[in-house]
């Protein structure tokens, strides 16, 4: 099963380290994936590898910090469910949106229905008007 391995390395600030920093993981037998946060000096490492390789690996680079060492699957699952949620939000608030247009039109057609029917009584008004002379 895979592994996601999450490191902080402090030496990390410019992009010689980085790379020398992908490189030195690169290297190792099992690694699939690997991701650098530069602005939290974090690397992120994906695979079946051995993590104490990666640690030692890394060591000679700079400084290293274990951050997190887990399944890398168990993760993936829960950013699926919060994009999940973060749909329906979406979703939910698409269908207020259109619930609000719905009702703004619906008003306005009213409106207008009023202000005809204001029309025709002036109109009869003025027809009266005229007949009376």
């Amino acid at each position: 099963m895979a592994q996601k391995v999450v490191l902080k390395i402090l030496s990390m600030s410019d992009e010689k380290t980085k790379q020398k920093s992908i490189e030195a993981v690169a290297d190792i037998l099992g690694v699939d994936s690997i991701s650098v946060d530069m602005s939290n000096h974090k690397l992120t490492a994906i695979g079946e590898m051995d993590a104490i390789a990666v640690v030692k690996k890394l060591k000679k680079i700079g400084k290293v910090d274990i951050l997190s060492i887990g399944p890398a699957k168990e993760e993936k699952k829960e950013e699926k469910k919060e994009e999940k949620k973060e749909e329906k939000k979406e979703e939910k608030k698409e269908e207020k949106k259109e619930e609000h247009k719905e009702e703004k039109k619906e008003e306005h057609k009213e409106e207008k229905k009023e202000e005809h029917k204001e029309e025709k009584k002036e109109e009869k008004k003025e027809e009266k008007k005229a007949e009376g002379k």
